[in-house]
Parts: C-alpha cells; sequence; structure tokens
C-alpha cells in the first residue's frame, strides 16, 4: 500500500488550485490486485489530512496514512505522520503535482480519481481536532496536546476519522471513521470502517455536544457502551 502520492490519481488539469480548493473529503472506488473491491477516502483539513482505504461491501479495514500538508501552486507537501504499512515513512516529507476541480482530485503519475464529497459544509464541527481531556466524576482532567502522542479526529462536512499515533515511535494504535451528522445538539457517528474491530461497522452512535471556548465536548457512549466524556480542542 502506498501513500497519498500514489494512491491519489488521474490525468486531469486545473487552473487556480488553492489551499481552500482541497478542503473536504473525497473518494475513490478501485479493484485490489486479488480482486476486492476497495473504497479509498481522503480528508483534507486546514493543515491536516488522512488518507483510508478499507473493503468497499464488508467495510474491513485495510490502510490509513496521513499527517500535514501544505499546498504551493499545484505542488502539494505532505509530512507523514502515521503510516500503518511503512512506520519507516513517519517524519518523512513527499512532494508531488496536484489536478483538482470543482469534483474531481489527482495527483500526476496515477490512475486512480477521487471524486468530491463535499467541501467542508454543513461542518459545524469540520477540522483536526486533538483529544485535550476527559471529564471522570464531575471533574474535568486535561491533557497536553502537543507531545508526540496523539488521538486526532480530522472532519469534513460529512466525513470523520479518529487515529491514535505517536509521531516519536511511530507507533499506529487505531482509527475509525465513516460519515456523521450535527443536529440540534446531537453528534452521530456512522461506522463505515473501525480497525479494532470490524463487528462495528454500520453501527451508529450518538453523543451530546456543545462547544466552550472553542472547545468541543463530546459526551455519551463509546462503542463498547461505556459512558464517555471527551474535550477536544482545534489542532493548530
Amino acid at each position: 500500500m502506498k501513500t497519498i502520492v500514489t494512491l491519489l490519481a488521474c490525468i486531469f488539469t486545473s487552473i487556480g488550485v488553492t489551499s481552500q480548493s482541497v478542503i473536504g473529503a473525497w473518494e475513490c472506488y478501485h479493484t485490489s490486485e486479488t480482486g476486492e473491491e476497495l473504497k479509498s477516502v481522503v480528508i483534507f483539513s486546514e493543515g491536516y489530512q488522512v488518507l483510508t482505504t478499507y473493503n468497499a461491501i464488508s467495510g474491513k479495514f485495510i490502510h490509513t496514512n496521513g499527517g500535514i500538508w501544505k499546498l504551493e501552486g499545484d505542488m502539494m507537501t505532505e509530512k507523514v505522520e502515521f503510516h500503518t504499512d511503512n512506520a519507516d515513512l513517519v517524519g518523512q516529507e513527499f512532494s508531488f503535482k496536484v489536478f483538482i476541480s470543482d469534483s474531481t482530485l489527482s495527483v500526476d503519475g496515477n490512475e486512480l480519481q477521487f471524486k468530491r464529497l463535499d467541501s467542508g459544509a454543513p461542518g459545524q464541527l469540520q477540522g483536526a481536532w486533538l483529544m485535550s481531556g476527559r471529564v471522570r466524576d464531575g471533574e474535568t482532567q486535561l491533557r497536553d496536546t502537543s507531545g508526540p502522542r496523539k488521538t486526532m479526529k480530522i472532519l469534513s462536512g460529512t466525513r470523520f476519522q479518529w487515529i491514535a499515533y505517536n509521531t516519536e515511535t511511530k507507533q499506529f494504535m487505531g482509527t475509525g471513521g465513516g460519515t456523521y451528522t450535527t443536529i440540534d445538539g446531537k453528534y452521530v457517528e456512522n461506522i463505515g470502517f473501525f480497525s479494532r474491530d470490524d463487528s462495528r461497522v454500520g453501527a451508529s452512535l450518538e453523543f451530546d455536544y456543545k462547544l466552550v471556548d472553542g472547545n468541543w465536548h463530546h459526551s455519551g457512549l463509546s462503542s463498547k457502551g461505556d459512558p464517555i466524556y471527551e474535550i477536544w480542542s482545534i489542532r493548530e
């Protein structure tokens, strides 16, 4: 499995590529060498991105990678923060030419084409967030988000993915994602893939959410049925 450099693709030209034109979620259906039908989804928030591939029918998780990105003209540079197939790529930078239209995204030199799912809307929670605390027994416990061990959640207007990893040890701990909605103070996740437990694919989880001083407060029951109250801070 390759990085985003070789997974994004097609021959398409565009004019006026900007960072804002990349923001949102994109998907591509393709077939593996063994005939498995795959789906790849990439989510771009401002400065951070994640690419994931899973079985298009069963939702079985296959691969994820991502990290920091920037765009200069039509050249995108990615600094890898996590990579499930090759941990040695963590910390490395790759640059590649991108082609973007209103509906398609591709990278020079490959044949897969990603189609736009959204442009970051409606997405009240659109962006990259870091787990910054929990509330237990009424007591708020904050954590330092500047360290190498991170739990990050990236959301477009309609898609979400969380990733737990360590940039220092290059360890990947887990990920899950799918679609989400934010309506009347309720945040609902519809699980499309989950690296730790394929049986959770297809489940929907409902949480209460609110924004407090720019932080996302998230409470309800986890995928295991345990009560949780998490605090997430936007990643700078």
